[in-house]
C-alpha cells in the first residue's frame, strides 16, 4: 500500500500516541506534554514541505491533492499557534490533565486532515466525527466553570443535531446514486434534476451550516466561545471552520458541480445573510470573546463568497482568506487570553488604557483588529479585496456591495476596542505580565499579519495553484 498520501496523518497519529504514552507513563507536570506537542507539530509542518504527500489511497476513498495539502498545512499552523498559546494555560488550569488536553487537540486535527482528503461519504462522516467529538470535550474542559460546561453542552447538542442532518443528506445522495465515492457520484449526477437531489443538497447545506456557524445556524457559537478555554477557542475559531469549507469545496464543486440544479444562489444568500447578521450582532457586545464570536460569523459570510463564486479563483481566494483569518483571529484571541490572565475579565472595560500598561500587547491587538477589519495594508485587507474580486467576477455584485457595507460597519466595533486601548484611561496602572510563550505566539502572529500584508503573493500564489489543480482535475 502506498503510504505517501497519508504521511501527515501518520505524523499526527504518531505524535498523539507519543503524548499519550508520555502522559500515561510519567504524568509529567508543567509544560512537558505541551512542548512535545508543539515540537511534533513544528516538525510535521516542516516535513509537509520537504516531503509533500500526494496521491490516492484506500482504493480511491482517500485523496491528498493540492487543495487537501494546503488545508492540512493550515491545520498544522493553527495547531502550532494553539499549542504554544496553551502552554501556560494548561499548566495553570488543567493540572494533571495537560496530557489529555493536548491529546484531544491532536485527535481533532487528525480528524480534520482525514476529512479534507475524504473522497468517500462514509470516510468523510467518520472523519468529521473524529474531528468534532474532541472539540466538545475541550470546550467543557474547565469543568468547574459553569460557562464552560454550558458552552460545551450547547456545542455538543448542536453538533450532534447537525451530524444527524448531514447523515440524512448523505442518505438522499446514496439513495439516488447507490454510491459513496464522490467522484463517481459526480459522474452519475451529471445533468440530474431529481427533486430528491435538491432536498439532499439543501439538507447538507443546513448540516454544514451548523458546523461552520453560518447564519441562521450560528446560535451555538457565542456561548461556546465565551465559556471555553481561550487558547482552545482560538483554535476552534479557525481550524474546524476551515475543515468544513474543505469538505464543502469537495462535495459541491466536485460532487455536485455538473448537476442541473442551480445551488450556487443558495450559497450566495446564506453568505449575504451571514455577513450582515454576524456584524450587526457584534455591534452590541460588551464581552470581547462574544464580540469575536459574532465577528467570526461575519467572516464566515465573506468566506462563503468564494464557494458561491464556483470558480478556481474563488476557491483560491478563500484559501488565502483562511490563512489571513488564522493569524488575525487566533492572534486576537490569544491577546484576550493575556488580558484575562491579568484582569480576570473578558469584558471590554478590561482593555481601557491597555496601551499605557503594555504597548506591545496593545499594538499587536490593534494589528489583529485592523486585519480583521480589512484595513490597508495588513493581510486582512487583501483577503477581503481578493474575495470580493472573485465574487464580482462571478456576477455576485449585489453581495459584494453588501459585503463592503458591512465591512465598514464592522470597523465600528473593531475600532471601539482600539479606542479603549489607546484613548480611555486605565483603571489600573501596573504593567501587564505576559508569559514568554504567549509573547512568542503574539509576536509571530503580528509579524505574519504585517509581512503577508506587504507580500500577499507569498500565500496567494500557492493558493491559486492549489485551487486550479483542484478544479481542473
Amino acid at each position: 500500500m502506498n503510504l505517501n498520501p497519508i504521511l501527515i496523518e501518520i505524523y499526527i497519529f504518531a505524535l498523539a500516541i507519543l503524548v499519550f504514552k508520555v502522559d500515561l507513563a510519567w504524568r509529567p507536570k508543567g509544560i512537558a506534554t505541551g512542548i512535545i506537542t508543539l515540537v511534533g507539530l513544528l516538525v510535521s509542518f516542516i516535513l509537509s514541505f520537504l516531503f509533500p504527500p500526494k496521491g490516492i489511497a484506500f482504493s480511491g476513498s482517500f485523496l491528498t491533492d493540492d487543495l487537501a495539502l494546503f488545508l492540512k498545512r493550515i491545520f498544522l499552523l493553527a495547531g502550532i499557534l494553539a499549542s504554544l498559546g496553551s502552554l501556560n494555560h494548561a499548566k495553570d488550569n488543567f493540572k494533571g490533565r495537560q496530557g489529555e488536553y493536548f491529546l484531544l487537540i491532536l485527535l481533532s486535527m487528525l480528524g480534520m486532515c482525514l476529512a479534507v482528503s475524504s473522497n468517500d461519504l462514509i470516510l468523510l462522516f467518520v472523519s468529521f466525527e473524529l474531528m468534532s467529538i474532541p472539540l466538545y470535550v475541550l470546550t467543557a474542559f474547565a469543568k468547574k466553570d459553569e460557562k464552560s460546561v454550558e458552552g460545551g453542552m450547547k456545542f455538543f447538542i448542536f453538533g450532534a443535531f447537525s451530524s444527524a442532518i448531514i447523515l440524512l443528506g448523505f442518505s438522499f445522495i446514496y439513495g439516488i446514486t447507490g454510491l459513496t465515492d464522490i467522484g463517481r457520484i459526480a459522474d452519475y449526477l451529471r445533468g440530474s434534476t431529481d427533486p430528491l437531489l435538491m432536498i439532499g443538497v439543501i439538507v447538507l447545506l443546513v448540516g454544514f451550516g451548523f458546523k461552520i456557524a453560518a447564519v441562521p445556524f450560528h446560535m451555538w457559537a457565542p456561548d461556546t466561545y465565551e465559556g471555553g478555554p481561550t487558547p482552545f477557542i482560538a483554535f476552534l475559531s479557525v481550524a474546524p471552520k476551515v475543515a468544513g469549507f474543505g469538505i464543502l469545496f469537495r462535495l459541491f464543486l466536485i460532487g455536485f458541480r455538473d448537476i442541473g440544479i442551480p445551488w450556487l444562489p443558495y450559497i450566495a444568500v446564506i453568505s449575504g445573510v451571514t455577513m450582515v447578521i454576524g456584524n450587526v450582532l457584534a455591534l452590541t457586545q460588551t464581552n470581547i470573546k462574544r464580540l469575536l464570536a459574532y465577528s467570526g460569523v461575519g467572516h464566515i459570510g465573506y468566506m462563503l463568497l468564494g464557494l458561491a463564486s464556483g470558480t478556481a479563483f474563488g476557491v483560491a481566494m478563500s484559501l488565502f482568506y483562511f490563512v489571513s483569518y488564522a493569524f488575525s483571529n487566533m492572534g486576537a484571541f490569544l491577546v484576550t487570553e493575556i488580558t484575562r490572565r491579568n484582569e480576570n475579565s473578558d469584558e471590554l472595560i478590561a482593555y481601557n488604557g491597555l496601551a499605557r500598561r503594555s504597548p506591545l500587547l496593545a499594538l499587536s491587538m490593534l494589528l489583529f483588529l485592523l486585519s480583521l477589519g480589512g484595513i490597508p495594508f495588513v493581510v486582512g485587507f487583501w483577503a477581503k479585496l481578493y474575495i470580493f474580486t472573485a465574487a464580482a467576477k462571478s456576477g455576485l455584485l449585489v453581495w459584494v456591495i453588501i459585503g463592503a457595507i458591512v465591512t465598514v460597519l464592522a470597523l465600528f466595533y473593531y475600532l471601539n476596542v482600539a479606542r479603549k486601548m489607546y484613548i480611555e484611561s486605565p483603571e489600573k496602572t501596573e504593567p501587564i505580565k505576559i508569559p514568554l510563550s504567549l509573547t512568542l505566539v503574539m509576536v509571530i502572529s503580528a509579524l505574519a499579519v504585517v509581512i503577508f500584508g506587504l507580500i500577499p503573493n507569498t500565500i496567494a500564489g500557492p493558493a491559486l495553484n492549489a485551487a486550479t489543480m483542484f478544479m481542473g482535475r
